[in-house]
């Protein structure tokens, strides 16, 4: 077992508002310019409470990070708390799944969403060469940026958070003065199977903060950072999905089937005219942009922490000497991203995704009780979620009745995926003892 406490030569410069804008960031992609109708097709004007259903399993997840997260200070996030709590083997399969299944496929498929997003005003963006270019200018400026410090990437994604957040925050602000009161009220309650559907889906739009607590070696005084961070970061997201929902359901109604490939650009429309179509695009285009720049941020902290544990390449533990961020882990994660970018097989592959966060989430709120058993693993002002086992048991009971959503397919992609990572690590451990 790690020490969780190891100075690992990185420079601890996220503060609260650097955490608390990375997980807003982080979590509020691109799908909010489009969940507004999904929802409300499938739920009606009920929709707006199943925010308030989804927040609460999700707040149970969050409580549970926030815990763990103030106790283990290491690089890693989700892979340093599992592996503290349960070791090498179970750390390496929870690195694998959430590096591989939910952050390198996800941010390929972000980086085509852009590209068909830029397509529809410069149709060059339609031919593989040009998207490819495209693809490497993008990604490559956004590892200068992380390798020039952890300070500079919190900091470019703060910009990105306030320009991507200032037109949601617009709709809402000027939306309601359009809002009709009848475009509020529901029938009838959705049958459960709907509800459930729909709840997994919602799910998955809070999914992303854990991704932020990735850096959590360079988080200052991480015991106060990270449960306020994850507080203020969901708190906040919470209310911009709430009002969102609100705005679009009230403003478009039984209309939403219309606008259901982009009800916010509905809504824009409405407020300023045309015009206000295309700022929502290009909103769209900066929050993906905003949401693939935290990924590489992030997400080579785990490399770089598995890779000082000995379960990755030695030389993913390079720290550049004048910058002092992992630069080769930053690289490598980078050109994954790349490779699977322009080569589109991350589309055969997207189920995997919700069953991997689904199997990390579990394995983050099994580890946070197990190491509250543990007093050499609890400092002086760690957080600890108040009520004992309740709120961990209602993330657990939460996770399983979402993973009896998943389909037949996703199931058994996940399965495959545990198989060839277990598989991985008993080659690895015996070419470590040759």
């Amino acid at each position: 077992m790690s020490n969780t406490y190891k100075e690992e030569g990185l420079k601890r410069e996220v503060d609260v508002a650097g955490l608390t804008l990375t997980i807003v960031n982080g979590t509020i992609g691109a799908g909010i310019f489009a969940l507004p109708a999904i929802i409300s097709i499938a739920l009606g004007a009920f929709g707006i409470f199943s925010y308030l259903f989804c927040s609460i399993m999700m707040a149970a997840i969050l409580l549970c990070y926030a815990e763990i997260g103030s106790r283990i200070t290491t690089s890693g996030g989700s892979y340093a708390y599992v592996e503290a709590a349960f070791g090498t083997f179970p750390g390496y399969i929870i690195n694998w799944l959430y590096f591989f299944g939910w952050s390198v496929l996800g941010s390929a498929a972000l980086m085509n969403i852009i590209a068909d997003s830029m397509a529809t005003m410069f149709p060059i963006f339609y031919n593989s060469l040009a998207r490819a270019f495209f693809f490497f200018i993008i990604i490559g400026f956004i590892v200068l940026v992380n390798i020039r410090g952890v300070k500079q990437g919190v900091n470019f994604i703060k910009w990105i958070t306030i320009i991507k957040l200032f037109p949601l925050f617009a709709i809402i602000l000027f939306g309601f003065s359009k809002v009709e009161a009848s475009n509020l009220y529901w029938n009838e309650l959705p049958s459960l199977k709907t509800f459930s559907n729909t709840a997994l889906l919602l799910f998955f739009a809070f999914a992303g903060f854990e991704t932020s607590l990735s850096v959590s070696g360079e988080i200052k005084n991480p015991t106060r950072t990270v449960p306020l961070g994850i507080l203020f970061g969901g708190s906040i997201v919470f209310i911009i999905y709430v009002l969102i929902q609100t705005v679009a359901q009230g403003v478009i109604g039984l209309q939403m089937e219309a606008f259901k490939a982009a009800p916010l650009a509905a809504v824009a429309e409405q407020l300023i005219g045309p015009i206000g179509g295309t700022i929502l695009l290009i909103t769209a285009i900066i929050s993906t942009f905003g949401n693939v720049s935290a990924d590489v941020l992030s997400t080579p902290r785990l490399l770089f922490a598995g890779a000082n544990d000995g379960i990755f390449p030695k030389f993913l533990t390079k720290i550049h000497a004048k910058f002092f961020t992992p630069h080769i882990a930053v690289i490598t994660y980078a050109s994954l991203i790349f490779l699977f970018s322009i080569t589109g097989g991350f589309k055969q592959l997207a189920s995997l995704a919700s069953g991997a966060i689904l199997i990390v989430y579990l394995s983050v709120i099994l580890a946070t009780i197990k190491l509250r058993s543990n007093p050499q693993l609890t400092l002086e002002k760690s957080f600890r979620v108040p009520g004992g086992l309740f709120i961990p048991i209602i993330g657990i009971v939460s996770i399983l009745w979402l993973l009896t959503s998943l389909s037949q397919i996703e199931v058994i992609s996940i399965i495959i995926l545990i198989l060839v990572t277990c598989l991985f690590y008993i080659a690895i451990k015996k070419v470590q003892k040759l």
